[in-house]
């Protein structure tokens, strides 16, 4: 069995490195995967699921895999509104002198600030702490060759950065989209599944509507009319009603609204914990009204995709490649140690761990929130700025795989929702992604969440506290004492601070891409965009960062250093 902690360690060596140990390894930490794809001959049977009951029996699901083509997005508003957004880099003047651009992290935040400035002529210096990108969609291959990644990662159709990346690099066809439903497990009928089917045929938000009149089984018709009508401020008032809403945690808006108390154990626990990884007592709910905005006016916001294999490979390297192609450089093990200043408090440099002082004409942080707090300089802490990132820190998450010595037949090729007390959402990602197909063995990635008093305990804790939880959503196959499906392997990935904590009140203290120092920028899904924490809040606030360093070129090229090489002095 193998452990990882990843994440930021309390000192100032920004990125804890990450490491694994053989055996029953305990992963304890406070802080914050390369196989060749497997070939086309591991062909997906086209199918379906179908429930199948029997007269006094349940009969478990046949899981085949099904992948259905890509939703036509490419006609929605906020897709063309993103497309034109990654336009705009190509249809600015090509610069006379190329700006040399230092970005310390190489998540997809800071990948794709690199991305969007070597598109607008520019040369971005990409530093990266660890031995692998992808930030929080990192992922490690084992002794064996099997993948473990950070997080359980989905693509929707709302995510119209995202899919413009996708098509930009011309690897569309890298996004496995799943059939157009939501699937809640019962706790109350352990081995079943209620679904939320949104219909090809019906336009946004009519699609929505549908799916959740025709599900009887986790609401009735009292419950659904009285979330209508508490939703209706929001339908009506619009965005500045959902921003307002950001000072109210999702149970105190229910309860202010009338909401059944059981709207929210059916529905709103899964979902606050899918969104961000903590309970509703918790979360604030512009999260949510976000959320159901994009995927209710959008009709195909909802609709899910699997990357077909591991992001860093998959995803990551191909920005890199398309950047590296355009003059970009990428640094691995280049851990920033500081950030030093000039006299009048801009950054002269970056100082990195090894020795190395990098220098250029602009300077961007693409670092976790947490991270960066520990990493900024005293002369900066004092301005409002940066003071206010005091209140946004990371959320604990744990991300556990374990493989079987069979194929489990009650599941989906689809992302579901565990509804359970510990667990979030979970695939039998053997069956929904095809670079870990296996049709003989099932490899479970679930979500642990809300993981905060878990996150110090060891591997074997959580693998146990994971089986009681499965045995409940696989009554016939998995047994809390492992009597019945047996476990080969697991992995336990810790991330003690991931996204950051989406709690009431935070919307005001995230920054803007640009800093008040001149030539410093910030990216990340912690800054000030509209996708929040997630895939594409950080593909999003990389281009934003990536656009306010293109507008700021006049100032930035008449600076000194625009004269010279950006240099790495050792």
């Amino acid at each position: 069995m193998q452990s990882l902690v990843t994440g930021p360690r309390l000192d100032c060596a920004s990125f804890l490195a990450p490491g694994c140990s053989n055996g029953l390894g305990i992963g304890i930490g406070i802080g914050f995967r390369t196989a060749e794809f497997l070939s086309s001959s591991a062909r997906l049977k086209i199918g379906a699921f179908r429930r199948i009951a029997t007269v006094g029996h349940y009969r478990p699901l046949k899981v085949t895999c099904t992948d259905y083509p890509r939703p036509d997005i490419d006609s929605s508003t906020n897709f063309l509104e993103a497309a034109s957004l990654s336009a705009y880099f190509h249809r600015v003047p090509r610069p006379s002198k190329c700006l040399r651009v230092v970005i310390a992290g190489a998540g997809l935040a800071g990948l794709a600030t690199a991305k969007y400035l070597a598109d607008a002529g520019h040369i971005p210096i990409l530093l990266e702490a660890r031995d692998v990108l992808g930030g929080k969609v990192a992922a490690w291959k084992d002794k064996d060759g099997d993948w473990y990644e950070t997080g359980l990662h989905i693509f929707f159709g709302a995510y119209p950065n995202v899919q413009n990346l996708f098509g930009e690099l011309g690897i569309n066809d890298r996004l496995q989209w799943k059939e157009h439903s939501m699937i809640f497990a019962m706790p109350n009928k352990p081995g079943e599944f209620s679904r939320f089917d949104f219909p090809e045929t019906l336009p946004a938000p009519l699609n929505g509507i549908w799916a959740i009149l025709k599900n009887n089984e986790m609401l009735t018709w009292q419950e659904k009319v009285k979330f209508a009508i508490g939703l209706l401020p929001a339908i009506l008032g619009g965005q500045s009603y959902v921003e307002g809403q950001d000072r109210l945690t999702v149970t105190e808006w229910m309860l202010k609204q009338g909401v059944p108390e059981r709207v929210n154990d059916e529905v709103f626990v899964a979902m606050s914990k899918a969104l961000n990884f903590i309970d509703p007592d918790e979360l604030s709910m512009q999260v949510v009204l976000i959320a159901l905005n994009r995927f209710l006016q959008e009709k195909h916001g909802s609709k899910m995709a699997f990357l077909d294999g591991n992001p860093p490979e998959r995803l990551c390297q191909p920005i890199v490649d398309y950047f590296i192609s355009r003059g970009g450089e990428l640094r691995m093990n280049s851990r920033l140690k500081k950030i030093e200043l000039n006299e009048d408090g801009t950054v002269n440099h970056f100082a990195l761990v090894d020795g190395d002082i990098v220098k250029g004409d602009a300077y961007v942080s693409a670092m976790p929130v947490d991270i960066l707090k520990l990493l900024l300089p005293e002369e900066w802490k004092e301005i409002l700025y940066f003071d206010k990132l005091k209140k946004l820190e990371g959320v604990p998450v744990i991300n556990v795989h374990i493989w079987f010595d069979r194929k489990l037949k009650n599941t989906y090729d689809h992302l579901l929702f565990s509804r359970s007390p510990l667990l979030s959402v979970y695939a039998d990602m053997s069956v929904t992604c095809k670079e870990y197909y296996d049709p003989n063995r099932s490899m479970l990635e679930l979500v642990f969440a809300p993981a905060d008093k878990w996150i110090s305990c060891s591997d074997q804790k959580i693998i146990d506290a994971t089986m009681v939880e499965l045995a409940k959503l696989f009554p016939n196959e998995i047994a809390a004492d492992g009597s019945k499906a047996q476990i080969l392997k697991y992995h336990v990935v810790k991330t003690p601070r991931s996204v950051y904590k989406s709690v009431p009140n935070c919307e005001p203290c995230r920054p803007s891409q640009r800093s008040p120092i001149n030539g410093f920028y910030m990216a990340g899904d912690f800054t000030k965009q509209r996708y929040l924490a997630s895939m594409e809040g950080a593909v999003l606030s990389g281009k934003l960062c990536a656009q306010a360093v293109v507008q700021d070129y006049k100032f930035l090229s008449s600076k000194p250093l625009a004269a010279n090489k950006a240099m790495i002095l050792v």
